[in-house]
């Protein structure tokens, strides 16, 4: 009796309350650039941003203020990509994430997955993923980019995340999925 209630426990304890995700064990490997924002990062940046009186940095506060973190994985390494690209196609198997949109671009797709929320427009996770770069610089470092996995959790409003987006100068494909 004592080992079926351990098994069990084992078997439950990593869905209550372990923040911990699937694409997680990327933030450690030698090929594979991060960047991890935390609800906490992510507080503190709302509130001085709170002390703005530009109304378009008070849009982009209101936004951050419902995220709990944020995610981005990079790599160059084909392998990895390759990882990266078979560790999404299992998520998205396993979770209750539907395709928003996606763009190609030659050789480039970007696909864009969520996860509804309790309010109409509103999901609890974004998921982009970008495959099939080439020539993408990143800062002086000589390095080039062949996948980009950003991962969205929280609160997050899509009218609100198409409002920004439109503001900045992406193509126009991708203003799209905010409807404008």
């Amino acid at each position: 009796m004592k080992k079926v209630a351990v098994v069990f426990l084992m078997a439950i304890l990593p869905t209550l309350g372990f923040s911990q995700s699937v694409f997680d064990k990327y933030e450690n490997m030698d090929n594979v650039g991060s960047v991890i924002v935390n609800k906490g990062m992510i507080d503190l940046v709302s509130k001085l941003g709170g002390m703005s009186d530009d109304a378009e940095a008070k849009e982009f506060m209101d936004v951050a203020s419902g995220l709990k973190n944020i995610k981005v994985f990079m790599t160059e390494d084909a392998s990895v990509s390759a990882d990266m690209s078979a560790t999404v196609k299992k998520y998205l198997k396993s979770s209750k994430l539907e395709e928003l949109m996606r763009v190609k671009d030659k050789d480039v797709n970007v696909k864009f997955y969520v996860r509804d929320g309790a309010k109409k427009d509103h999901v609890t996770e974004l998921l982009m993923f970008v495959s099939g770069l080439d020539n993408v610089d990143i800062g002086d470092h000589g390095r080039k980019l062949e996948t980009v996995l950003v991962s969205l959790t929280g609160d997050i409003d899509l009218n609100k995340i198409g409002s920004i987006t439109n503001k900045m100068n992406l193509p126009q494909d991708l203003n799209k999925a905010s409807g404008k």
